[in-house]
């Protein structure tokens, strides 16, 4: 399967035009993490590389098919002295699949506080999913196999009062990657909506459903590798309608909390 530098290509079409890679999938559609990753590479293409990116908010409108290339259509919104900020959508076929906004900030001097990482444990006392025999962790591990993604067992979950439908997840990229911290920013996009829409599924693991992104955004809150272990600590506070709502907070080794999530997925009960 694809590494997460072919995932991620693009090739500048014009100023503001761009065309992501198609990759090699068993996926019957585009995965979302793809479009939503080469969509923040295009925008951040267009930027000064003093801009990093702090914030993403993405629409997935329609499915769109790994066979094909995406096109990536950038609107420079605005361009500030301390903010920028760019509108990106995918087209394939003429019809948008995704549409998002970036926002991108130079730094600034502030006050600095954060959640703390709950106690979990340690990645290294979790199985690798290529020694697993789950065949669906086995199905995830042959589309993803160059990412080490490693669930905590749920009667291990970090239990709060009032979190219904709680769900962490140990992950890394296998190989050693680029210095370049946008890369790592978007690789960490590309990786964001892997897993997260399954914590709707902790409280209803026998419910069938149809399952899709429906929207996402990010926030990017400190520097971290996507090549070191990060701790995607997942929740859904609400389901219904065949909606659900499902947030993470994602956090290095240390304990620092380096990026925010939230999405809403579909989550429709399957008729018979």
């Amino acid at each position: 399967m694809a590494t997460i530098e072919e995932a991620l290509e693009i090739e500048r079409l014009e100023r503001d035009i761009f065309r992501g890679a198609s990759t090699k999938t068993q996926l019957p559609r585009t995965f979302g993490g793809q479009v939503a990753g080469q969509a923040l590479v295009s925008a951040v293409r267009t930027v000064e590389p003093r801009f990093q990116v702090h914030s993403l908010h993405g629409y997935f409108l329609r499915p769109g098919n790994p066979g094909a290339p995406t096109v990536y259509l950038v609107d420079r919104v605005r361009d500030g002295r301390s903010f920028c900020t760019r509108r990106v959508t995918g087209v394939q076929d003429g019809d948008a699949i995704f549409t998002m906004s970036a926002s991108f900030h130079i730094g600034d001097e502030g006050p600095s506080h954060q959640d703390e990482m709950a106690d979990v444990a340690p990645p290294n006392d979790l199985p690798d999913a290529a020694t697993s025999m789950d065949p669906e962790r086995l199905w995830a591990m042959r589309e993803w196999e160059h990412w080490d993604i490693r669930p905590v067992p749920q009667d291990q979950v970090t239990q709060r009062p009032g979190v219904v439908s709680p769900q962490q997840v140990w992950f890394r990229y296998r190989h050693p990657l680029p210095d370049d911290p946008l890369f790592h920013v978007c690789t960490l996009a590309y990786m964001s909506d892997m897993t997260l829409l399954g914590s709707s599924k902790v409280t209803h693991p026998d419910e069938p459903t149809q399952n899709a992104s429906l929207d996402h955004a990010m926030w990017f809150l400190r520097p971290f590798r996507t090549d070191d272990w990060l701790l995607y600590d997942q929740s859904s506070p609400s389901a219904g309608f065949g909606r659900a709502l499902t947030g993470g907070k994602i956090f290095d080794r240390d304990g620092r909390l380096v990026a925010a999530v939230v999405q809403e997925g579909l989550t429709r009960t399957l008729r018979s």
